[in-house]
């Protein structure tokens, strides 16, 4: 399986065509739609990544995908400016997972 990366950015896109990753760089809404759509059709494509600003900007569309197909993965990667969420990610995240805090 292949791994697809869905990017707001042409650096982003460019590092991880280096490393190998096929991608597209998309701005709107409805061209989010359409790479997801593609990429969901392509049955090669096992992860799809997509940097957070689609998960921001656009959570509905996101989750439609996350919730609705069970392959591909979608994971949410940081851009090139760095990720969106605060310094104490993980420890709130445990906190609200399991009641205790660290």
């Amino acid at each position: 399986m292949k791994m697809y990366l869905i990017s707001d950015n042409i650096d982003t896109y460019t590092g991880m065509r280096l490393a190998g990753v096929e991608g597209v760089v998309v701005h709107e809404r409805n061209e989010l739609k359409e790479a997801l759509e593609k990429a969901i059709g392509d049955k090669e494509i096992g992860i799809i990544l997509l940097t957070e600003k689609f998960g921001r900007e656009f959570p509905d569309i996101v989750d439609d995908v996350k919730l609705n197909h069970r392959l591909p993965l979608i994971v949410e990667i940081p851009d090139r400016h760095g990720t969106g969420r605060r310094p104490d990610f993980i420890t709130a995240y445990v906190n609200e997972a399991i009641g205790l805090k660290l």
